[in-house]
């Protein structure tokens, strides 16, 4: 009986394991028949594979994305780190809220929605923008009260310019030349530079806000000088012809500066000296410097000799006490950090 795959004739030759090989089947050197002679002499011819199969594109594109998974788990990796380290700052800051409210909020606050205060540093210079004249000598004048104790003057910043806007509403007939007079007289006895802005339309309030980014900017509000009326400004009301002062701003661990004055002027009032008195205008200019006074730490002072003292007595410049004070108070602290 046959067997598949060999012949058991007389044209068949016994191979060296026992079996019996077709005729003209090729033998290796040592006289053994691989596999393959005896698949070739059925006819059952295979391609053969090569050394090092060629991989399928499915097996490259498997290896491929294999990689992209590993390289892919560095990005996940720092995420991770960086949770865990934002963690890790939230709760050292809810352990330690003294630094947070020492260093992290006042860092950040100007730069978040709803600031109460602009981003610092705006205008700041080096040195001092201006120099005040050498002091009187003289005694005779009263620095506004300071609100924070061991500061004795809290001033403008000498460091940047002073802005200051008009309201022209209810303004008198040559009031802007009486305005501008005043200001430079306050300059020149202070040192400060003033800047100014133009007109506005903002009115006179007792709540003005020192930070008004959509109206002025991302910087302190300027100086307001606005010709008011008694019922605009009721503080006007009676024998008082002006109002004038400052806000106050500070940062962390830096001095109280004075920012955002304002000056409100009784327009009626004004109006009727400058029509009664001969010296009218010379009078309602020197009301201004009083005014300004105020808006740059002068306080009253028991002294009718002075421009600065509650009612005016007939003087039209700044005295030997109101020079001293103003020379001293254009001498305050540079504070870049506001």
């Amino acid at each position: 009986m046959p067997v598949d795959g060999f012949g058991n004739g007389s044209n068949s030759r016994q191979d060296r394991h026992g079996g019996f090989a077709p005729p003209k089947v090729r033998r290796s050197a040592s006289g053994r028949i691989p596999q393959w002679a005896i698949d070739e002499a059925f006819g059952k011819v295979e391609t053969p594979s090569p050394w090092r199969g060629t991989e399928s594109s499915h097996s490259r594109r498997n290896k491929f994305r294999s990689r992209t998974r590993r390289q892919s788990l560095r990005p996940k990796r720092s995420v991770q780190l960086r949770t865990v380290l934002g963690i890790a700052l939230v709760v050292c800051l809810y352990f330690t809220p003294s630094l947070f409210d020492r260093v992290v909020l006042p860092a950040a606050a100007p730069y978040l929605p709803g600031a109460k205060m602009p981003p610092p540093g705006y205008e700041a210079s080096a040195a001092p923008l201006g120099t005040p004249p050498a002091s009187t000598g003289s005694s005779a004048f009263v620095l506004q009260e300071s609100p924070k104790e061991g500061q004795r003057l809290v001033a403008y910043d000498p460091c940047r310019p002073v802005h200051y806007v008009v309201r022209p509403d209810n303004a008198l007939p040559g009031g802007d030349v009486l305005l501008r007079e005043a200001v430079e007289a306050v300059s020149q006895a202070s040192g400060l530079q003033f800047v100014y802005d133009g007109p506005t339309t903002e009115a006179p309030s007792d709540d003005r806000s020192a930070f008004q980014p959509d109206r002025y900017g991302k910087r302190w509000a300027p100086v307001l000088i606005a010709w008011s009326t008694p019922a605009e400004t009721p503080g006007l009301a009676g024998n008082v012809a002006g109002l004038g002062g400052s806000s106050y701003a500070q940062t962390a661990g830096q001095p109280l500066v004075l920012e955002a004055g304002q000056v409100r002027l009784d327009a009626p009032d004004l109006s009727g000296i400058i029509a009664s008195r001969p010296d009218g205008a010379a009078e309602v200019r020197a009301i201004i410097m009083h005014e300004l006074g105020h808006v740059l730490g002068l306080d009253h002072v028991n002294d009718p000799t002075q421009l600065m003292y509650a009612e005016n007595m007939g003087v039209r410049d700044f005295a030997a006490g109101d020079r001293a004070g103003l020379a001293l108070l254009g001498s305050g602290p540079c504070v870049p950090q506001l």
